[in-house]
């Protein structure tokens, strides 16, 4: 019986500490953080973009809704085109949902350490290309050109999984992500009262 792969030797951890060390992303990643930052540089809109109110970033949240309705639209187009209309919607919602998705993506970024926006640099980076595609996808199905438009979704998903999985590195691996003081403190019991 074999044993599980460690997860310090896994393809996924080992590219996420390649990305982690690729210093040739600084560049990228310095001139994100100076959008970042000026994103975030008034503290209500901070607030607003890293969703304070909840307790913890929004971010994450948003990002169903981008790859939910482009994954959508591709098993509709399994159909054929009986489904075209209703798949080019899909793609056109998942692409506007892609704004607000990185702009709280961008409230994130700013103050990471630079191992963080390596990583974060190379994710926005992921996930412009699949919008870029995924916008060309809605483009091609829009001038009935639905096989096109199946085949770039299918490539805005690939691109956007990779994009997902740095997203994932650095959420969980790297424990990054605004959380609100109060979200980890203990709850208090309630005084029973007499």
């Amino acid at each position: 019986m074999t044993q599980p792969q460690s997860l310090t030797t896994s393809p996924g951890a080992l590219l996420g500490r390649m990305v982690e060390s690729a210093s040739g992303l600084d560049a990228s990643a310095d001139r994100l953080r100076t959008i970042a930052d000026a994103l975030v540089s008034r503290p209500w809109r901070r607030d607003l973009l890293r969703a304070a109110p909840l307790g913890h970033a929004l971010h994450p949240v948003l990002t169903d809704v981008p790859i939910g309705t482009w994954m959508s639209a591709m098993i509709l187009d399994l159909s054929g085109d009986r489904m075209a209309d209703a798949s080019r919607r899909l793609v056109l919602v998942g692409n506007l949902a892609s704004l607000p998705t990185a702009l709280t993506g961008l409230a994130e970024y700013s103050g990471l350490d630079q191992q963080a926006r390596r990583v974060g640099s190379a994710h926005a980076a992921a996930n412009a290309l699949a919008l870029g595609l995924s916008t060309w996808s809605w483009i091609a199905r829009r001038g009935g050109h639905h096989a096109t438009g199946r085949v770039l979704t299918g490539a805005a998903l690939a691109t956007g999984g990779l994009g997902a999985f740095l997203g994932g590195h650095l959420s969980i691996a790297m424990k990054v992500g605004s959380v609100h003081p109060d979200a980890h403190g203990s709850v208090e019991e309630p005084t029973p009262s007499i």
